[in-house]
């Protein structure tokens, strides 16, 4: 986490990222424990964040989730982390 001068750095945040299956089990612990750790992020420090870490089993899966045109989970990311930071606003949790 970085902070300027006793303040965050960014109002919100967002993580991108692509696991794709390999041949071992190691896809489904890095899919897991990266998304505990940014939720862990997300509650220990009260921040803003959007998962954007896409799951799946090959490049063409990856592709179409990524593409604005097709299914934009990077946007899909940044959506929710801005609605996170409405919600902070609302319930006077935005640190000024």
């Amino acid at each position: 986490m970085e902070f300027t001068g006793g303040r965050r750095r960014f109002d919100a945040y967002v993580a991108l990222g692509c696991v794709i299956r390999g041949e071992t089990s190691h896809y489904d612990t890095v899919s897991e424990e990266s998304a505990r750790a940014l939720m862990d992020l997300s509650t220990d420090y009260c921040i803003a964040l959007g998962n954007g870490i896409i799951t799946c089993e090959d490049e063409d899966q990856a592709w179409a989730r990524a593409r604005k045109e097709e299914k934009n989970k990077g946007g899909g990311a940044a959506e929710a982390a801005l609605a996170m930071l409405g919600l902070k606003e609302k319930f006077g949790m935005f640190p000024r």
